[in-house]
């Protein structure tokens, strides 16, 4: 029989907040944390998280905090929705406040710079008996929080509570797969979107439909390439979490990484692109960790070192293009 969970959200951003609006519509017990104590009053009084999901009425029943102790605390299950650059030390500190047998569902998508891991690596070096699942895939928070048809997968080297956690998330309009390849789940989500800022500097610039899906098509051959590198199965870069979750962030104007690509592709520069955007484009950071990856590897990522470089200033975005564009000739089949 279905029993509801006490499920502590950690992070009240967009998909933090999108995702207690599905856990408590299946009658769950929700305590969402944020960090300010302004924005948890904000949401309190007017039940709508206004800056990061304008427009969608919040369920009274799901409660909001600033005290992380009392979103983490006493639950059954944890979900952290943070930036993947404030993964590791909002895991730290939370990790004083729950039973480490509580597992932890992660939806932050990013790769940590410096030490270059992944993001269930740096939770295993901070609790090495956690009990961690990614959940990922093609999931705008405007969307989800919406009701709409939403498809995404659980990944983890525990196959068991992977399918706990497909069944806590799972609705008509929510639609949870499992995945044994947390490798390759984590790295398609990371990855993306980089592809999805070179998609927008595409658009930026004016150029078509032929731009755009020649620079999805070749970059998740790059993020494939890396995956493999990395211990990933190449399947799971043709399903959700990798083509699925590419083409949405590369097409759609929710993605903040695409939005962001499309201010530098109009002349905007890295900062203040970012700054327009008014939150985190993990794109930019992850930039950052795959092409230090590739260069670790010796692996040919074209796309991501001219986004890396854009983004640092050494080539600007019409130039990027033409280094793309004038590269070696080279059989298409020779892809990994």
């Amino acid at each position: 029989m279905y029993k509801h969970k006490k499920i502590g959200v950690i992070g009240a951003g967009s998909f933090g907040t999108a995702l207690a609006t599905v856990l408590a519509g299946k009658g769950h017990d929700v305590t969402v944390w944020a960090r300010k104590r302004e924005q948890v009053e904000n949401i309190i009084q007017t039940r709508e998280n206004s800056h990061y999901l304008p427009g969608v009425k919040l369920p009274d029943k799901i409660k909001f905090t600033d005290n992380l102790k009392e979103a983490a605390a006493d639950k059954d299950y944890l979900l952290f929705a943070v930036p993947a650059q404030s993964f590791r030390g909002v895991l730290k500190e939370a990790a004083e406040y729950f039973d480490h047998s509580v597992p932890v569902i992660n939806v932050a998508k990013g790769i940590e710079k410096g030490t270059l891991l992944r993001l269930s690596q740096v939770s295993e070096e901070i609790m090495p008996d956690i009990k961690y699942v990614a959940l990922s895939g093609p999931s705008h928070a405007e969307e989800v929080a919406r009701q709409l048809p939403t498809t995404v997968a659980v990944a983890g080297t525990d196959h068991d509570l992977a399918m706990e956690i497909q069944e806590i998330f799972f609705t008509d309009r929510f639609r949870v797969y499992t995945n044994e390849d947390l490798a390759g789940v984590e790295l398609g989500g990371a990855l993306k979107n980089i592809i999805a800022l070179g998609a927008g500097i595409s658009d930026g610039l004016g150029f078509g439909d032929n731009a755009k899906a020649a620079m999805m098509t070749r970059g998740i051959t790059e993020m494939t390439r890396l995956g493999l590198t990395m211990g990933a199965d190449m399947k799971t870069f043709s399903g959700l979490t990798g083509i699925g979750d590419l083409i949405v962030t590369c097409t759609s104007m929710h993605s903040r990484n695409r939005r962001c690509g499309i201010l530098i592709g109009k002349g905007v520069n890295p900062d203040e692109a970012t700054h327009r955007i008014g939150m985190v484009v993990e794109g930019i950071s992850t930039a950052e960790a795959a092409y230090a990856l590739a260069q670790r590897y010796n692996i040919d990522m074209p796309i991501t070192e001219s986004i890396y470089k854009v983004i640092h200033g050494e080539m600007d975005a019409r130039s990027a293009v033409s280094y793309l564009m004038g590269r070696e000739m080279k059989n298409e089949m020779h892809i990994i």
